[in-house]
């Protein structure tokens, strides 16, 4: 392994040289939404839906504003409301609640696998009967997130799922394009999310996001929404909606984003891969169970000494190699989310993940020489 520190400053995602690669064909997508003018639902909305929904293996695909509304506007079509549970993990960014509490029902927090830091089916299916005893709440809905681009267990949640009739959504923002056996989460979850966010191993240059379902009905009642609730004539609203449409800017980059997505996806296995052989007998990666493909949004690994996160952070940065921790504070135990439902009454492996771990630099673009720095400078600071 290659000890030299790299010429130049690392980054923590290289959004540059992707940038430099589609950059001809992206300005030729802009230029050409330029010339035509049709800056709101122009032709590129559903171009990038059609490649989206054949990439996705859906039915159908709803372009938006975001990844939060890609979240909401399911729910806001299966009617939630006050006096309803939806069930999501607290080792998540906020977005995954916070849709809920929009609508005024209660996220109920639900503990993870420590391994592979996504939702924990046994302990959904207790959270469940647990709310279902109490009868404060009614049961409709969870949201498993595919953190860090790992595929939730979606075959043992859909389970828990059909045997309380309750519906299911991917929350794929950092994982669009995983699979588990070769099948997206879409095999098994009634709707799918997603977020374009620069940052989000598939994202444009602002804010954007897509809902994928194979529900002709969902798909038509998520149409009306995203603008503003409109029917047939977009001067008659037939239902209270919002404005979630995506600019058709975003729209052009995407497409030349989604060209070289699969390439991309097999760079950060291949990658992630590389820092887990190296890593190994150092920390402790997030579990990638056989048959799964991440699409790896951050590489997150557990401290051996969680005490000493701070410092191998300072040292780190020392060394010029850049670090983040996702999640320092859990849901539950933010201010704003600390008055809602808490499965069990505690989530001790949530808990302790947020002491443990910290997220390498990954991305696509990540030569071999740079890991190598970044591999031994962790072990330095170890």
């Amino acid at each position: 392994m290659n000890r030299t520190p790299p010429p130049q400053a690392i980054p923590f995602i290289d959004l540059a040289t992707q940038r430099d690669r589609i950059r001809d064909a992206v300005d030729r997508r802009m230029a050409a939404v330029l010339d035509h003018g049709a800056y709101i639902m122009g032709p590129e909305i559903a171009e990038l839906e059609e490649k989206l929904g054949s990439f996705g293996r859906a039915k159908h695909t709803l372009s938006c504003s975001s990844g939060t509304d890609a979240l909401a506007l399911p729910l806001m079509a299966w009617d939630l409301r006050p006096g309803d549970a939806v069930f999501c993990p607290s080792f998540t960014f906020a977005a995954t609640a916070e849709v809920v509490a929009w609508l005024g029902a209660t996220p109920v927090f639900v503990d993870v696998d420590r391994d592979t830091m996504n939702m924990d089916a046994a302990h959904l299916d207790t959270a469940i009967e647990a709310v279902k005893r109490e009868g404060k709440l009614t049961p409709k809905v969870v949201i498993a997130v595919d953190l860090f681009g790992l595929p939730a267990d979606y075959a043992a949640i859909r389970a828990v799922c059909d045997a309380h009739a309750l519906k299911l959504i991917s929350d794929a923002a950092q994982g669009y394009g995983a699979t588990t056996n070769g099948k997206l989460s879409i095999a098994w979850a009634d709707v799918v999310a997603t977020s374009f966010f620069p940052a989000k191993p598939l994202g444009c240059y602002g804010d954007g996001g897509a809902i994928q379902t194979d529900d002709d009905e969902l798909q038509r009642i998520m149409h009306s929404l995203r603008v503003h609730g409109q029917g047939k004539d977009k001067y008659d609203c037939v239902r209270i909606g919002m404005n979630a449409r995506m600019d058709t800017l975003q729209a052009a980059i995407l497409l030349e984003k989604l060209a070289i997505f699969p390439g991309e996806i097999e760079a950060r296995m291949r990658i992630a891969q590389r820092y887990g052989d190296l890593l190994k007998d150092h920390v402790i990666p997030q579990a990638l169970p056989e048959g799964l493909v991440s699409t790896f949004a951050q590489y997150t690994v557990r401290l051996p000494e969680p005490d000493r996160r701070e410092a191998v952070q300072a040292a780190l940065r020392e060394a010029g190699v850049p670090t983040a921790v996702y999640y320092p504070i859990p849901l539950h135990r933010q201010t704003a989310y600390e008055r809602f439902e808490v499965a069990g009454g505690e989530l001790p492996r949530t808990d302790a993940l947020s002491r443990e771990v910290i997220s390498l630099p990954m991305h696509p673009y990540l030569a071999e020489e740079t890991q190598d720095h970044i591999v031994a400078s962790l072990i330095g600071a170890l």
